[in-house]
This record gives structure tokens, C-alpha cells and sequence, in this order.
């Protein structure tokens, strides 16, 4: 076990922390980052939503999920030339460039929207179903503004106002971008947006599978025992995440959904139904443990964490006893194998439990009023969710019971 840490310690965080402060990375990351208030309305509107269900509202809830969820893809298509010209200290252009991926994506996609026929914003590539399409157009856009951002048609003694020459400056980068989106699509017909849709659907196809359900949910525990918050995956994981529930919705408005064919990979199936009982690896268990413990220092962290353990924060839990302690990191990862295989033997093998059709991504609403919400009042989601706590439960005590006997031993010594 030692030499396993010492190589997670030596090899393994120095590269994660490497990829995690790629300029690329922490772009597309902080661009994931800056739409959930609109993914988290959207969630509020879509809970809402379910309601017309029972109760005649003279308006649709449906319409401003729309407006929100359903635009997530033209806000990626703006951020990420945006903040990557920020990071790349490219100030001037970052609206500029942000608005010239927005019109790349706009190009993109027309071929998709004159298919389907849907006039107006409604066509599913604005939201979930263009983000990938909206993160490869928004690269495009970051890669031509980084070769010609510095570029400059005057010389710097020039006595023509900036204003003017940040306007003739960024014709290039614009122009070129433009053109060759227009030469593409309408001219030479190539479908960005079928090709960037065929290039990552085999990622939410993975995902979406028991093997990947399970490995992604084991990855994001064993990165966070080392510290490396699970974050660091959104660039790859949030699109799919929201194209898997976009599709959980499509498939229960048309009155097709079964256990077969929807899917598992959503935020809340992982994050506000199931398996995080006070965030990523159940431990709110382990808080109420500690919160007990005989030792004055695991009883003192334990009571600090409680609040935030009941509404999913468990960083002040994971920093304070579990990173990078041997003896409380194999249970995480143990946890993060055996808890998303129960839920997925509960919900697609067994079909004992719902797989959620709502989008509901309020992490931070309590486990048990999070999954009655989020699967629309069924007990069997309950119960599931109350195995996966006393699971996790039965797996943090014994490893808790041997670090509390390592805490004493410690106290006693310092006494």
C-alpha cells in the first residue's frame, strides 16, 4: 500500500495537477463552470415543469427551460474563446473573440436546424445537443485569435487612436474564421456539427454502459482522495452528462422511457439521487462517525462538518481526514466501485428503482429531499438511496475505527 502512495504522490498528482493547469483544461473548465447558474435554473424550471402534470397553469414551465438548459450550447460557444483570451492575456479581444466563436457555431449548426425544420431557438443543437459541436468551434475560434492576437497592422508608435486599430486588427482573426466556417459548410458542405456529434458520441455511449458508469464514478474517488477535485473532468463529463438527460427527457415526453433505453450518466442520477450521500463517496456517514469518535480531534472535525455534509459539501471531511491518509483513501475507492454498482443493479438490472427524466442539479439540496424530488415521489428511489447509506456506512466504520485508534494513540503520546 505504502509504495502504491508514494508513486500516486511522485508520479501520479504531479501530472493530474500538470493536465489540471493546462491553460486548454482550466479554459474549458471554468467555461463548464460559468453556465450552471442557467443549468441550475434550468433545473428549478424543468422540477416546475412536472407539476403541469397535475395542476393547469395558463403558461409552460417548459418554455423557460427552454431559455435556459436549452441555450447552453450557445453560451459554451461564447466562454471559451472568451476566457481563453483572457488567460492568454488577450484582453482587447476576448469579446471579440467570444462573439466570432458565437458565429461559428451559429454557421455550424445551420445545416442541423434547415434538417430538423425547427424554426426559431428550439432545435435541441442550442442546448445539449450542440455543446460538443460548441466546444469544437469555440477551439477553433481560440486557436486562429492566438496565432493573430498580438497581430497588428500599425506600428506601435502609430498615431491612429487604439480604438481604431483594435477595429482593423481584428479583421483577420474574425475574417479568417468566418470565411473558412462559411467555405466549409455552405460552399464544400461538410456538417460540423454530425461530425463533432460522431466524434464524442462514443464517449457518452462508454459512459452510459455498466463498466463506464461504474469506472468514471471510481475515478472521481480516487482523484478526490488525493486531493484533485472531481472538477477537473468536467470539460469531458458535463456535456455528456447533459446530453444523457436531454434524452432521459426526450424519451418520457414521448412516452417511450424504460429502463433499457434511458440513461444512467446525468448529474442527477449521481450527484442528487443515489449514490452522494454529503458529496462525492457517501460521506455523510463518516461525518456522523467522526462527529462520535473518542478522540478529541476526529470529534472536533466531525461537529465542524456536519452542516456541510447535509447539504453535499465534504470538502472540510476530505481535506481534514482522507487525502492522502492510507487508511481512509481505500475505502473511498472502495466505495466509489460498490456503491454505483448497487444503484446500477437497482435501476437497470433489477428496474426496482427510477433512472431520472427530470433535470434536477441542485447538488446541494439534501440527500432523501433530493431524491424524492428528482424521481417525482417514488418510494422505491428511497429505499434505494437508503441502501446506498447504510452500504456506505457498513464500509467507512471499520476504517474509521482503525484511524480514531491511530488518533488516540497519538493524543495519549502528546499528553
Amino acid at each position: 500500500m505504502q509504495k502504491l502512495i508514494n508513486w500516486l504522490e511522485t508520479s501520479f498528482q504531479p501530472k493530474m495537477n500538470k493536465i489540471n493547469h493546462n491553460i486548454w483544461v482550466v479554459t474549458l473548465k471554468d467555461s463548464m463552470l460559468q453556465i450552471l447558474p442557467f443549468i441550475l435554473l434550468g433545473s428549478i424550471f424543468c422540477v416546475g415543469a412536472v407539476v403541469e402534470e397535475w395542476i393547469s397553469l395558463p403558461f409552460s414551465l417548459w418554455t423557460p427551460f427552454g431559455w435556459t438548459m436549452g441555450m447552453v450550447s450557445v453560451l459554451i460557444a461564447f466562454l471559451i474563446p472568451f476566457n481563453f483570451c483572457e488567460k492568454k492575456r488577450l484582453r482587447k479581444n476576448r469579446i471579440i473573440a467570444g462573439s466570432t466563436g458565437l458565429i461559428l457555431f451559429f454557421i455550424s449548426i445551420t445545416p442541423q436546424i434547415m434538417i430538423e425544420g425547427n424554426p426559431g431557438f428550439g432545435s435541441d443543437a442550442f442546448g445539449a445537443g450542440g455543446m460538443f459541436c460548441a466546444m469544437i468551434t469555440g477551439i477553433i475560434t481560440c486557436i486562429v485569435f492566438n496565432l493573430f492576437g498580438k497581430f497588428s497592422f500599425f506600428k506601435e508608435d502609430s498615431a491612429i487612436p487604439d480604438f481604431v486599430r483594435q477595429w482593423f486588427d481584428a479583421l483577420l482573426p474574425i475574417g479568417l474564421v468566418i470565411f473558412c466556417g462559411f467555405l466549409l459548410v455552405e460552399v464544400f458542405n461538410v456538417d460540423l456539427y454530425a461530425i463533432s456529434v460522431s466524434i464524442f458520441m462514443p464517449l457518452q455511449g462508454v459512459l452510459n454502459t455498466w463498466y463506464g458508469f461504474i469506472l468514471m464514478n471510481f475515478f472521481y474517488c480516487f482523484i478526490y482522495s488525493m486531493g484533485i477535485a472531481s472538477w477537473v473532468l468536467t470539460p469531458v463529463t458535463q456535456p455528456v452528462r447533459l446530453a444523457s438527460i436531454t434524452a432521459n427527457i426526450a424519451l418520457a415526453a414521448a412516452g417511450t422511457a424504460t429502463a433499457a433505453n434511458l440513461n444512467m450518466f446525468t448529474d442527477s442520477m449521481i450527484f442528487s439521487t443515489y449514490l452522494w450521500w454529503g458529496g462525492i463517496a457517501c460521506t455523510l456517514p463518516l461525518v456522523g462517525f467522526l462527529a462520535m469518535s473518542k478522540s478529541k480531534k476526529l470529534k472536533s472535525l466531525g461537529r465542524a462538518c456536519i452542516g456541510p455534509a447535509i447539504f453535499n459539501i465534504n470538502e472540510p471531511v476530505v481535506f481534514g481526514c482522507i487525502a492522502w491518509n492510507p487508511v481512509m483513501m481505500l475505502p473511498m475507492w472502495i466505495i466509489g466501485i460498490v456503491l454505483p454498482s448497487i444503484v446500477w443493479i437497482g435501476c437497470k438490472v433489477l428496474a426496482f428503482a427510477p433512472i431520472t427524466t427530470i433535470q434536477f442539479d441542485l447538488w446541494y439540496c439534501p440527500f432523501g429531499i433530493s431524491t424524492w424530488i428528482a424521481t417525482q415521489g417514488s418510494i422505491a428511489a428511497i429505499v434505494l438511496a437508503l441502501i446506498c447509506l447504510v452500504v456506505a456506512a457498513l464500509i467507512w466504520y471499520p476504517f474509521f475505527k482503525a484511524y480514531e485508534k491511530q488518533c488516540i494513540e497519538e493524543e495519549a503520546n502528546n499528553d
